[in-house]
């Protein structure tokens, strides 16, 4: 029942003293007042409840957590990878396969049949002091098909008999007369641009020639290696010594034949190291791995040697020329400016071969690969390499004309320059494979025992079909990757 008097009145009432006046004054007395609130639970903490022991098991249906308090999780006791060991397994190539079936009758790529016409659609297999070299030059990709078969092979297709012949009459050529073979494949993806620029490096290795190769120009422009400038260029240069230290190590490897050719340039004093008389040019190679602080002044030197008369042939190789001319690379300039790709002086240097400021006296190859799996969007290289190749006749008979300038887009004048018409480049596009092509190779992934089905006409039509052509790629997807 509610009061009849109201609290304040009431606390009012009692604070007031008694105006009585033979009673003194009490001292006032106040009262703790609370302000007035219909929700009491708010103002003091619920007492806590009382654990009574028993466990309760959660409904039939009902997901529950238990989350034991004061135990502290179990560690990760696996080992952290070692610096370097993810990439080396990403890169990581398998060449050869035990459980795969050995092809019987197969013959090895050889200096007499690699221009040889009657072994045009017939798979070739790699010597192994050829595949330890091309180990050496990097030239095997991982996202080639090594390793599902015991040894690894190549198919000789039109393009690499014509690339045979091509070697072995420029090996044949008098010193004076031989001649520089400027070219760069182009074709879409998966047409075997890597593989024909592979079996380049292979050819010339039989014939003895110097090869030097730029494996992946990603790898040079995405700014993971060390860089620093180097003094007194103008315009401003860089050199990335730790790459070049990894270059100068593979060479004595990938050119056994440096150990037979002494160095024979006088030596200059502005050498960071005196250069010991009549050294081979491995050991010279081996010198400048040493140390990086001397890997670029070393490499000179031994480029300077490598074009003095009386030298073997050079090939010179790059893959994935779009990183290669992209404006911009990883790597910063002081002015916080990222530095275009020809300031790098490993590029620059290369692309002064390809663009003909400078010839290979001794004759040679300088031969580049575009990549369509992975590669930026260079406008100027696909407008430079369109008026170099002309109009285009695919397999269909359709003629796709080469690309005009845009007046609205700038174009990088230093890719222009390097790619100008009537210097002297060749751009060889690479199609499908033809049925004969296409049914040679698709026999040797039978006798390997990737195919299970007998390989007969119907087969190899339609697979070609499929494949967009012959491309090779899409035809290995479809006939030994792609299970129904």
């Amino acid at each position: 029942m509610p009061s009849s008097i109201c609290w304040k009145c009431l606390s009012t009432t009692l604070t007031q003293p008694l105006r009585h006046g033979s009673i003194k004054p009490r001292i006032p007395i106040y009262l703790p007042t609370l302000a007035f609130s219909t929700t009491p639970s708010f103002q003091l903490p619920l007492p806590a409840k009382k654990s009574s022991g028993v466990k309760v098991t959660p409904k039939k249906g009902t997901k529950s957590l238990v989350i034991k308090k004061g135990k502290m999780q179990a560690e990760n006791r696996a080992r952290r990878p070692a610096p370097g060991e993810r990439k080396a397994l990403r890169k990581r190539i398998v060449l050869s396969n035990v459980n795969a079936l050995e092809v019987q009758g197969m013959q090895n790529i050889e200096v007499e049949n690699m221009y040889d016409r009657r072994v045009e659609g017939q798979v070739l297999r790699l010597p192994g002091p050829i595949v330890d070299q091309l180990r050496a030059v990097e030239a095997f990709k991982p996202t080639q098909s090594w390793g599902l078969f015991q040894s690894p092979g190549t198919l000789m297709r039109r393009e690499s008999v014509d690339m045979g012949k091509l070697i072995a009459d420029m090996s044949g050529e008098e010193g004076g007369s031989r001649r520089t073979v400027k070219r760069v494949l182009v074709g879409e993806k998966g047409s075997g641009k890597s593989m024909m620029l592979l079996q380049a490096m292979t050819m010339a290795f039989l014939k003895g020639w110097t090869v030097i190769n730029l494996p992946e120009a990603q790898d040079i422009t995405m700014g993971h290696t060390s860089y620093q400038p180097l003094p007194s260029s103008s315009p401003p240069s860089y050199i990335q010594p730790a790459y070049l230290t990894n270059l100068l190590r593979n060479l004595p490897t990938a050119n056994p034949h440096l150990e037979r050719l002494q160095f024979t340039q006088p030596t200059s004093s502005d050498l960071p190291i005196p250069i010991p008389p009549n050294i081979s040019l491995a050991r010279l190679a081996s010198l400048g791995a040493s140390d990086p602080e001397i890997a670029y002044p070393i490499f000179n030197l031994l480029v300077t040697e490598l074009l003095s008369p009386g030298r073997p042939p050079v090939f010179l190789g790059l893959d994935g020329l779009a990183h290669a001319m992209q404006p911009g690379t990883g790597y910063t300039a002081p002015n916080l400016k990222p530095i275009h790709s020809y300031d790098l002086m490993i590029l620059q240097w290369y692309f002064k071969f390809l663009g003909g400021q400078r010839r290979l006296p001794n004759g040679g190859i300088v031969m580049a690969a575009t990549s369509q799996s992975n590669a930026p969007k260079v406008p100027s290289l696909d407008l430079a390499l369109s008026e170099l190749e002309g109009s285009v006749v695919t397999r269909a008979g359709q003629t796709v004309p080469k690309k005009e300038r845009n007046p609205f887009m700038r174009y990088d004048e230093r890719v222009m320059e390097t790619l100008k018409l009537g210097r002297g480049i060749q751009v060889q596009r690479l199609q499908g494979l033809n049925k004969e092509e296409a049914r040679g190779l698709m026999e040797y992934w039978a006798k390997s025992g990737m195919v299970r089905e007998r390989v007969s006409e119907g087969l190899v039509a339609e697979k070609w079909a499929v494949s967009g052509g012959g491309v090779v790629g899409e035809l290995e997807r479809a006939v030994i990757r792609m299970r129904v």
